[in-house]
């Protein structure tokens, strides 16, 4: 199985030179409106934002924010497929502007934005991001009642393009071999998720750093698994340092980013180098975990009715007997992007050792 990257080095409002109806799944994480690091960028893209912060205008400048973005949310009814999914991963800002601390909710102006061309909301997912300060609060101190509350979460915000499912053939391999374990499944289609870290990263220049808001791997793996199958395509409208794309060569899907600055694509082309390594570390620890939860199933006196097909497991349901793992075994130069060789991933290779 072969997958293919793109990145196009472009303002994505509008998705230029992306087909209609191309794209199952969009993962992406915008500049977040109305934090002071986004300033220039809206700025430079609409002068008058930079004019009403000036002016201490926050409401102005959050709506003329936010109309940038939406040039962006009106290309995606155009480029995903009926059906397809939208996960915007989103912050609240909190600021003060001419003497007046308020909080500024992105996620709502997003989930407005959305539902009005057409999309439907699903379940919002609530990202927990706790604070490495020891102070929980913004404000007066330890006397009522002028503090505020941090905000420690974001929001996934999952919309379907349209109010139709996407629909297969019967046991359409690509979408059975994308299954998940049952245990997975309980922990990712939570609403609450408290177990992925702010992203650690390394970039050689302070600017980028600065022009990044990269979220963690798990993330973006994690909503692909969750929303898309194999040989599916993920868009990034906001590719930044190519997390979404790396994630998805990953898993076994194709990729299109889009990104202003041209310095992230050397950052990009480094990672996707270690795909085929990171694919592996990532398989054999989603198998190790499933083998560590059977353990302790059995331990407490549970019992499994069902044994996967392609692993040495057994499995709590039907659907998961056929669940297959594909691993990155090579990485290519194309124009453009890049192209990834998958390979099935079998027991041998995590040089696995099944206590059953």
């Amino acid at each position: 199985m072969d997958t293919t990257h793109r990145v196009v080095i472009d303002d994505a409002r509008g998705l230029a030179g992306l087909a209609d109806n191309s794209v199952e799944l969009v993962v992406t994480s915008p500049p977040y409106p109305m934090i002071e690091m986004w300033d220039e960028l809206f700025t430079d893209l609409d002068p008058a934002v930079g004019d009403h912060l000036a002016a201490g205008d926050g409401e102005a400048a959050f709506e003329g924010m936010h109309a940038i973005l939406d040039s962006v949310w009106d290309a995606l009814d155009r480029v995903l497929v009926d059906g397809g999914i939208a996960c915007i991963n989103i912050g609240d800002a909190t600021r003060t502007l001419d003497g007046g601390f308020r909080v500024y909710q992105n996620h709502a102006r997003i989930i407005d934005a959305l539902t009005a061309r057409g999309f439907e909301p699903l379940p919002e997912i609530i990202w927990r991001k706790p604070t490495n300060s020891a102070a929980k609060f913004m404000g007066s101190g330890m006397v009522p009642p002028n503090a505020y509350v941090t905000l420690e979460h974001e929001y996934v915000l999952p919309f379907r393009n349209g109010g139709d499912r996407r629909s297969f053939q019967p046991n359409a391999e690509p979408r059975y071999n994308a299954a998940y374990f049952w245990e997975e499944r309980n922990r990712w289609f939570s609403d609450l998720w408290t177990d992925l870290r702010g992203v650690e990263q390394s970039l050689a220049a302070a600017e980028l750093r600065d022009r990044s808001a990269a979220f963690p791997f798990g993330l973006p793996y994690r909503l692909i698994n969750m929303y898309s199958v194999y040989g599916d395509t993920v868009c990034d409208p906001f590719f930044g340092t190519g997390t979404t794309g790396l994630a998805a060569a990953v898993a076994g899907r194709n990729s299109v980013g889009y990104e202003l600055d041209p310095a992230f694509g050397s950052v990009f082309e480094a990672r996707i180098d270690d795909a085929p390594t990171l694919s592996r570390q990532v398989i054999s620890d989603r198998l190790a975990a499933h083998r560590e939860f059977v353990a302790a199933e059995r331990d407490a006196g549970e019992t499994f009715s069902y044994d996967a097909t392609h692993y040495d497991v057994p499995v709590r349901t039907s659907q998961e007997q056929s669940l297959r793992l594909y691993a990155a075994e090579s990485v290519e130069p194309t124009d453009g992007g890049y192209r990834v060789t998958h390979t099935p991933f079998d027991d041998d290779d995590a040089g696995a050792d099944a206590p059953y």
